[in-house]
């Protein structure tokens, strides 16, 4: 279920005003509840209580097996980040030790770039290219923030070396689908044997976001500022640099179709003017990136197979996976 199928009528409303009275918010009725719209796979409620805004985060009514985990790991990680300078939704009251977990957070003032630009973006060729850069400047904050501040956050001894493997075995259990004939793609094991022979040795741990592309930032309406980096279900303690790999393989993204973003090249060489890591293995990071996500996306083409899943949109995020693949085969090079 997702936050557009939310039924807002099934959230008690009167259990969730008790518990922010419990927490020393504002009290009053709460008033125009509606779902926010998204591709989460947690939902998301907007709502007014004492003329209040906020957004009520939980997982779906009907909950997975490791929701209540990744919304604790959320409000880890947006506490976390308060005052870093890092733009990120803020954090307001959690409700982490007993299931359903739940947060509340301030609404973000910004839009979200793939589901359209308003006018002044769209007129102004300058604030377009700007985002991009904006971006990687969001990006690069983050990956300054001392991973001290999440103790015992993730496992970042040995991450690198985990990821080829981690994802080899991921592909190899789509073959349990039934229909399934296996993954055609090309440059597949050639890729997994360029990245195992090209790993960087080292590096330093930061927190890594996970998902870090353009629909998962809030831009400011009044120019190209990222108002809050969003949907933190995949932070870990990690290789920061695999954000950037993230960003850059995402880039530009099919679906957004903004025109005068910058290169590719230009994300990497802004990253670098403000950041102090060693990128002199970043191809790899692309590579890993592209390697991943292709991964990641077969697992659908494999359940619609099955019939799991629509063939049609099985079909698209095939042919992404083979695309992702020819980048990264470009990176190589």
């Amino acid at each position: 279920m997702t936050a557009q199928h939310i039924d807002v009528e099934a959230i008690d409303l009167a259990a969730l005003g008790t518990w922010m009275d419990g927490q020393g918010l504002p009290r009053g009725p709460i008033e125009k509840a509606e779902p926010v719209l998204g591709g989460t796979q947690n939902v998301m409620v907007r709502f007014e209580r004492a003329g209040v805004p906020y957004i009520l985060r939980r997982p779906p009514l009907h909950v997975r097996a490791k929701s209540n985990e990744v919304l604790r790991r959320e409000t880890r990680i947006l506490a976390a980040l308060e005052g870093t300078g890092v733009p990120a939704p803020r954090l307001i009251a959690a409700q982490t030790d007993t299931e359903p977990v739940f947060y509340l957070m301030e609404p973000v003032d910004g839009f979200n770039a793939s589901t359209g630009l308003p006018e002044r973006h769209r007129d102004d060729p300058a604030i377009r290219y700007r985002m991009g850069l904006e971006a990687t400047s969001a990006l690069a904050s983050l990956g300054r923030v001392d991973p001290e501040r999440l103790p015992g956050f993730g496992r970042p001894e040995g991450f690198l070396e985990r990821q080829v493997p981690r994802w080899m075995g991921e592909l190899e259990s789509y073959g349990r689908l039934d229909g399934y004939p296996g993954p055609d793609i090309p440059h597949l094991h050639e890729t997994a044997r360029w990245l195992e022979a090209n790993r960087p040795r080292s590096f330093t741990p930061g927190i890594m976001h996970g998902d870090y592309h353009l629909a998962n930032l809030m831009f400011a309406h009044d120019g190209p500022r990222v108002a809050a980096i969003v949907d933190w279900e995949m932070c870990t303690i990690g290789d920061p640099l695999l954000d950037l790999g993230w960003l850059v393989a995402t880039w530009p993204s099919s679906q957004l179709q903004i025109p005068g973003l910058p290169e590719a090249e230009e994300l990497i060489a802004c990253y670098t003017s403000l950041s102090d890591r060693d990128h002199s293995s970043i191809a790899w990071y692309v590579v890993m990136a592209c390697f991943k996500l292709g991964i990641v996306l077969e697992g659908t083409h494999a359940r619609a197979f099955a019939g799991k899943a629509p063939k049609d949109i099985g079909d698209l995020l095939h042919q992404t996976t083979l695309d992702l693949f020819a980048r990264a085969k470009a990176w190589q090079n």
